[in-house]
């Protein structure tokens, strides 16, 4: 006599197997159950049919998977489907075809990245080897130990973990900031890539750029990309770099690192919070602080420097606290706001970001625009990125790729905030009040576009 319901449904369907609604009702107990023989027992009753509906045939493969069904998933799934191949991948390690198994394992996350399983992809890799397939592979030997290798780190992991390789990006990458863009096209990469005109006409190539706008919005990124355009070395250099607690050793980096550049020229050097080590020296208490800036411009333009294709980019938020003397010519000759990106950027960006990502084909990246003023290319980042966070738990959820979706994306954008909003309030006292040469007219022009001046 049957002494569970769910006896009772398995009893239910070998009386009548060829009822759909009853074969769904079996099978999602057996799932809520997670109870892979109860499973197994009601596919034979009802055979293929039984697993009509996607999603409960995706969680049925997925059940029996985690309970090392992988014969009877081999058996059962259709040939091709990614429960197939990750089975067939799993016994065709145990049989010790690990490059067979490695391909069938590419081949199903291929098809389904939900279902990757980092403990057999680091076995497929020879990272770890397994005990229990060790012994069906090596009945008889000595008794092996579960092992992990440590000892494929090569020069390129070390250069990796030192500093982290980024692939080379053009202004195209970067949504938004025309203006910006034409002026480092026409002030920088064109000296850079027709040097014999400019030379003809003696006109030097390299000089600096000062960047500045609020956090997030696109500065590091252009940096980046005007190497990019020009195809010169890229030194991104940070505040560690330069700073040390010794006297004197600040200022002998800094000129090691301007010395580096000028042997690999064409070079671009990029300094990131330029402000830490350009710093006003009125308001400096230490006076090794005023030695390093003026360390740093006499780098730029001292006597027998010759930066002749070295380009220097400075990015800072607070402008107003660099000292005024970078800003003289044959130093940061041009001073570039980088501003929020406006609605047509937004949407550029945004566009940049869903790119290669799987979607529903219904994103409407105009509508996202529209509602995310203020916005700065990191929170735009940080909208889809949370978005795609739900995506992700939705397809391990479902055991499937869910794609990304203007659900997933609108729900995201309610706990989005705009981080550029507190800097431009600071900027507007600034650019009223102090704007001395008129520094920050790009600035007032800005708030007076969009309503905030």
């Amino acid at each position: 006599m049957p002494e569970t319901p769910l006896e009772d449904l398995l009893a239910a369907l070998a009386a009548s197997p060829h009822n759909p609604a009853l074969g769904a009702l079996v099978v999602n107990a057996c799932l809520n159950a997670a109870d892979p023989d109860a499973l197994l027992r009601a596919i034979a009753l009802g055979g293929e049919p039984l697993l009509a509906d996607p999603v409960q045939r995706d969680a049925a493969w997925r059940l029996l998977l985690q309970h090392g069904r992988d014969a009877d998933v081999a058996r059962l799934a259709p040939a091709g489907t990614a429960a197939s191949l990750l089975a067939r991948a799993r016994l065709n390690l145990q049989d010790g075809a690990r490059d067979e198994a490695r391909a069938l394992y590419q081949q199903a996350i291929a098809l389904n990245p939900a279902l990757e399983d980092a403990a057999l992809a680091n076995e497929l890799a020879g990272k770890v080897i397994s005990l229990a397939n060790a012994r069906r592979q090596h009945e008889g030997a000595p008794r092996p130990q579960t092992s992990v290798a440590n000892d494929d780190t090569d020069a390129e992991d070390v250069v990796r973990l030192l500093q982290p390789a980024q692939e080379r990006i053009a202004f195209a990458d970067v949504g938004g900031l025309d203006e910006v863009k034409q002026q480092i096209r026409r002030r920088i990469i064109t000296p850079f890539l027709k040097p014999s005109l400019f030379e003809r006409f003696k006109r030097r190539s390299g000089g600096g750029i000062l960047l500045y706008g609020p956090p997030g919005c696109g500065k590091t990124l252009l940096a980046r990309a005007t190497a990019g355009e020009c195809g010169a070395r890229f030194y991104n250099v940070a505040i560690t770099d330069v700073l040390d607690m010794y006297i004197g050793e600040s200022e002998r980096k800094l000129h090691a690192i301007f010395e580096q550049a000028r042997r690999t020229a064409p070079s671009v050097v990029f300094f990131d919070e330029v402000e830490a080590i350009g710093g006003k020296r009125q308001h400096s208490r230490e006076a090794g602080s005023a030695k390093l800036v003026s360390q740093f411009l006499t780098e730029l333009d001292g006597f027998g420097q010759n930066n002749q294709g070295v380009l220097i980019l400075g990015a800072t938020n607070v402008p107003w606290a660099v000292d005024s003397a970078f800003r003289r010519p044959g130093r940061f000759d041009r001073v570039l706001f980088v501003p929020p990106p406006d609605e047509p950027a937004r949407r550029a960006i945004l566009d940049l970001l869903l790119r290669d990502r799987p979607l529903d084909g219904a994103i409407d990246s105009a509508e996202l625009a529209r509602l995310s003023s203020g916005h700065s290319g990191a929170d735009l980042r940080h909208l889809v990125e949370s978005a795609i966070d739900e995506a992700i738990d939705d397809s391990i959820d479902q055991g499937r790729e869910v794609p990304l979706s203007m659900a997933h994306l609108r729900a995201a954008l309610k706990d989005s905030r705009a981080t550029t909003l507190e800097w431009l309030t600071t900027a507007r006292n600034h650019a009223r009040y102090a704007n001395q040469g008129g520094q920050y007219d790009e600035v007032l022009d800005f708030l007076k576009r969009h309503g905030g001046g």
